[in-house]
């Protein structure tokens, strides 16, 4: 299994390493969207940034539970990434569960992996989500711990960052939403941004500013009196970055699409989730779906881009894209849940039209 390097550039001096770590922070003025644009492609350099809205405000245990259970979810959307030679693992039967298992006890050993955890975490990750008995059988603290190392693992960081979105809340629910996160910290080693509202109540917290960088403020004032276009729907409750080379096991989209196009020849080249840089010192875009050779990108769009600044950066990413001589395509979930032929079809159409033209000047420029 390849993972990326790991990052070596200076961290410090980054806009968003202004929280100090293994701490909980509140962000003045920082609309959790903004972060969630700002932060996407995840920059080489920043830890795992992983994106709360809560649901559950009160009492302590059932915020901690509710928020691990979340973190269960994603790190096993995110098997094999975490553990080293899962990938070659293809059986959930008996000799797949030993093997999977087997690799999980030789990782814990080299590394600071609790072994039994892990190696229950990779056998639920290989037994897949719906597996009678899925869920963990570990304590609280064993749980938050381990899935702070997992997920940080996933995308070859030191560490795990939750940005919690306040909800408006009174004062006991408040507190407790400060409490779990107080808790995450002390037991997981996360580290914790509140954003998206003031506190009122909980004096304890430090609130640091956070200096996003001008692009991303100048889109946020700028579209601060516009209406957001769609509600996110309550499912929505926890958000993490895709994982370049395969469709988002949190998008049923992009799966769907994916399984559409795997069986047709003209579809090869094909580039799930990479980042585009075009330039060293331009800004890097995220592409859903990319052929490079042909300059395609192909965007599959959920709730999330229905918000006024998702909104705002698609249109803007888009013209530069354009300008850049790409062509991109953008069809919404429900398109293709709903009607895959038909977004295929447009898909072959342009690519076609692309390959009659000569090869993209920028074709290799992703990572």
């Amino acid at each position: 299994m390849a993972h990326p390097v790991r990052a070596n550039g200076d961290a410090s001096r980054a806009w968003w390493a202004a929280p100090p770590t293994g701490r909980v922070s509140h962000l003045p003025g920082i609309e959790p969207e903004l972060l969630r644009v700002a932060l996407d492609p995840l920059p080489p350099a920043a830890p795992a940034i992983m994106h709360y809205r809560p649901t559950v405000t009160r009492p302590l245990g059932d915020v901690v539970d509710t928020v691990l259970d979340q973190l269960d979810t994603a790190a096993l959307a995110m098997f094999p990434r975490w553990l080293t030679g899962a990938d070659h693992v293809d059986s959930e039967g008996t000799l797949g569960v030993a093997a999977v298992r087997a690799l999980a006890a030789r990782t814990a050993a080299r590394s600071r992996h609790f072994g039994p955890f892990l190696a229950d975490l990779a056998e639920r990750g290989l037994r897949g989500p719906h597996h009678p008995g899925g869920r963990s059988r570990f304590a609280p603290g064993v749980r938050a711990a381990g899935l702070a190392r997992v997920i940080a693992d996933a995308y070859d960081r030191q560490s795990c960052v939750l940005v919690v979105a306040l909800p408006d809340a009174d004062a006991d629910a408040e507190r407790t939403l400060v409490a779990a996160a107080e808790w995450l910290v002390r037991h997981g080693g996360f580290t914790v941004w509140l954003a998206g509202g003031p506190l009122r109540h909980a004096d304890r917290v430090r609130s640091v500013p956070m200096p996003v960088p001008a692009r991303f403020a100048e889109l946020a004032s700028t579209t601060e009196r516009l209406p957001a276009l769609a509600a996110e729907p309550e499912s929505t409750v926890l958000a993490w970055p895709p994982i370049a080379g395969v469709p988002r096991r949190d998008s049923a989209a992009e799966q769907a699409l994916e399984r559409a196009l795997a069986p047709h020849d003209w579809a090869r080249g094909r580039r799930w989730n990479q980042t585009y840089e075009w330039h060293v010192l331009a800004t890097a875009y995220r592409l859903d779906l990319f052929w490079p050779t042909e300059g395609l990108a192909v965007e599959v769009d959920g709730p999330e881009h229905r918000g006024r600044i998702a909104f705002a950066n698609d249109r803007r990413r888009d013209v530069q894209l354009q300008l850049l001589g790409l062509d991109v395509l953008r069809f919404t979930n429900e398109q293709v849940l709903t009607d895959a032929p038909a977004v295929v079809d447009g898909i072959r159409r342009l690519l076609a039209r692309r390959r009659a033209g000569g090869t993209h000047p920028h074709g290799d420029e992703t990572s």
